[in-house]
This record gives structure tokens, C-alpha cells and sequence, in this order.
């Protein structure tokens, strides 16, 4: 099983409920006040790098780690396989930090189209996870009409 807590197991009615959870943590208040606070703490790195299984790593950090450590968290008494830990500690409901650490952890890379008319799959690399995450992040983040 992943970090996210996701697995293949899960589908029908359960798998409908728990979309709607996702979707409700995420354009909820509480949510999108949330992804605005990420995306600036994203936009603050010095490195534009993030990894992937865990919160912090030698100084570098996931998207969720990132606005742990601006915020002065201790990242090291989080269970960072746990998603009612993470959301705990964080102020997000369950749904929303499982989908976050799946979007940074799960994506293998992307395929690029040979000469020859085959894909290749390139790996992500932290820096392209990072952009993925920033990109993914600004997508759920709702405008308000003036």
C-alpha cells in the first residue's frame, strides 16, 4: 500500500464517496485556503525540488513537508504513512492529505515519442516534480469572484 493509503481494493459506492470527500476537502474554505498557503510556500523553495515517500529527507522535502517546514513543524513525530497523522498535523481533513502525498508519490513519469514511433517513459525527477505538484496545486486552487 502506498503512503496515501490508497489501493486497488477499493471501488462501487465506496470509491464514489470517497471522490466526493476529495473534491468537497479540496474546494472546501479550510481546502483552498490551504492550496493558496502551498502554492506560496512552493514559490518560496530556494530549490525547486521534491521527493517522493516521505515528508523531509536530508533537508529536502514532499509538497505536504514543504509548508511543514515553513510553518515550524516538526515533521520527525509524524507518521508520514499515516493519512489521519498527516491531516492531523497539518489542519486538513483526511481525504485531502491522502490525494496530496498520492499526486507527489505516484506519478512514474511521463512518455515521450520516439523517431521511431515508440514511447520512452522519462522519470521524474525531483525538479519535474516539482513543477508537476506547483501545476497541480494552482489547478485546485478556486478563483473568487470580486
Amino acid at each position: 500500500m502506498s503512503r496515501s493509503g490508497y489501493s486497488d481494493d477499493c471501488g462501487g459506492w465506496d470509491l464514489i464517496c470517497w471522490r466526493g470527500a476529495v473534491n468537497s476537502a479540496i474546494k472546501g474554505k479550510r481546502g483552498q485556503a490551504f492550496l493558496v498557503e502551498l502554492r506560496d510556500a512552493l514559490d518560496a523553495m530556494p530549490e525547486k525540488r521534491l521527493v517522493a515517500d516521505t515528508l523531509e529527507a536530508d533537508g529536502q522535502f514532499c509538497t505536504l513537508g514543504v509548508l511543514g517546514s515553513k510553518r515550524g513543524i516538526d515533521m520527525s513525530t509524524i507518521d508520514a504513512h499515516c493519512r489521519e497523522s498527516v491531516s492531523h498535523a497539518f489542519g486538513i481533513a483526511e481525504a485531502m492529505a491522502a490525494e496530496i502525498v498520492y499526486e507527489n508519490d505516484e506519478h512514474p513519469g511521463s512518455y515521450e515519442l520516439q523517431v521511431d514511433g515508440r514511447y520512452k517513459l522519462i522519470h521524474e525527477t525531483p525538479e519535474l516534480r516539482w513543477q508537476r505538484m506547483r501545476k497541480w496545486v494552482e489547478s485546485n486552487i478556486q478563483q473568487v469572484a470580486p
